[in-house]
C-alpha cells in the first residue's frame, strides 16, 4: 500500500482558477450582451488570484514558467480592467441592441413608446482581452503538470490533463454562480447565458471524473492501493462530491426551466452547493493524487 500525504500547490491551484475562470468569462462576454460591471467582477476576482499565484510560488515553492505565467495573468487581466473602464461610455453592443428589441415589443402591444438607447460614444471594450490571460495561463498549466509528475509521456499527460480539466470545471461552476448573481443588476439579461455556463459544467464533469479516476486515480484509493491517510473516508467523500456535482447540474438545468424569474435564483442557490461539491471534486481528489504521482516518479 502507497501512503499518499495530503499535499496541494496553492501557486498551481490559483493559477488554475483564475485561468478557468477568465476563460469561461471570456465565454460570456464574447457575444456583448452583459453589461460592463459583471466583467470587471470577475477580473477583480481572478486578477487577485493570479497574483496570489505568483506569492505562494515564491514562498511555497517556485516553478519559473508557472510564476511567470501567473504574473503575466494578472497583468493582462489588469489591462483588460483598465481597458473595459477606459470604455465604459461605449457600453456594450449586445446589450443596446435587446434593449432596443424589447422596447419596440412593448410599443408594438401597447402603443406606448420608449425611448431607445442613445448611440453609442467610441469603440468598446473587445472580449478578446479576457481570452489573453486565459491562453498564458495555459502555459502555466502545463508547465506545472509536467513539473508535477516527470515519468513518462503518459504520467505527464495525465498530470496536465487534470490541470486543465479542472480549470474549465473549477471556472464553469464558479462563473455560473457569479452570473446567477448578476441577473439581479441585469434582470432583463437572456437566460441563455447561464444555461450556457451551466451545459458547459455538466459536459465537462465527465471529463473531470475521467481524468481523476484513471491510473494512478481515485479507484486504487477506494480500493485501498493508496492510502488516503484517512481510512478510505476522503475516498468515499471524493465519490460523494462527484456525484452530486452532477446532481445539483441536472436539477439547476430543470429550474432554468421555469418561466418564473424567481428559478433562476432558485439556480443560482443550487450553484452555491455545486460549488462546494465541485471543489471537494477537484481539490480532494489532487490533494491525495498529486502526492501520489510524484511518489512514483522518485
Amino acid at each position: 500500500m502507497n501512503t499518499a500525504p495530503i499535499t496541494l500547490e496553492a501557486s498551481t491551484f490559483l493559477l488554475q482558477w483564475s485561468t478557468g475562470g477568465m476563460l469561461l468569462g471570456w465565454v460570456t462576454t464574447r457575444r456583448r450582451e452583459v453589461s460592463l460591471g459583471y466583467g470587471w467582477m470577475l477580473r477583480l476576482t481572478y486578477g487577485p488570484l493570479a497574483a496570489g499565484a505568483v506569492i505562494a510560488g515564491f514562498l511555497y515553492g517556485s516553478n519559473l514558467v508557472r510564476d511567470a505565467a501567473s504574473a503575466l495573468v494578472a497583468v493582462a487581466i489588469g489591462v483588460a480592467f483598465v481597458s473595459s473602464v477606459a470604455r465604459k461610455s461605449a457600453g456594450v453592443s449586445g446589450a443596446q441592441k435587446e434593449f432596443d428589441r424589447r422596447s419596440e415589443r412593448v410599443a408594438a402591444m401597447t402603443g406606448i413608446d420608449r425611448a431607445t438607447t442613445r448611440t453609442a460614444a467610441g469603440r468598446e471594450f473587445h472580449p478578446i482581452l479576457d481570452l489573453v490571460p486565459a491562453m498564458i495561463g495555459v502555459v502555466g498549466l502545463i508547465a506545472a503538470g509536467l513539473a508535477a509528475a516527470s515519468d513518462g509521456f503518459l504520467t505527464d499527460t495525465l498530470s496536465v490533463g487534470r490541470l486543465l480539466v479542472g480549470s474549465l470545471f473549477l471556472g464553469a461552476v464558479t462563473n455560473a454562480m457569479l452570473l446567477g448573481h448578476w441577473y439581479l443588476v441585469q434582470p432583463g439579461l437572456p437566460r441563455k447565458h447561464l444555461n450556457e455556463l451551466v451545459d458547459l459544467l455538466g459536459k465537462v464533469w465527465p471529463f473531470e471524473v475521467l481524468v481523476l479516476i484513471a491510473p494512478t486515480g481515485m479507484v486504487s484509493v477506494l480500493n485501498g492501493s493508496i492510502d488516503d491517510g484517512w481510512g478510505g473516508v476522503l475516498g468515499w467523500f471524493w465519490v460523494t462530491c462527484a456525484l452530486t456535482t452532477i446532481v445539483l447540474v441536472v436539477v439547476t438545468k430543470a429550474a432554468l426551466r421555469e418561466r418564473q424569474y424567481s428559478a433562476v435564483m432558485a439556480a443560482t442557490g443550487l450553484l452555491y452547493l455545486a460549488i462546494l461539491t465541485s471543489f471537494g471534486t477537484d481539490l480532494v481528489a489532487r490533494a491525495i493524487l498529486d502526492a501520489a504521482v510524484s511518489t512514483s516518479a522518485i
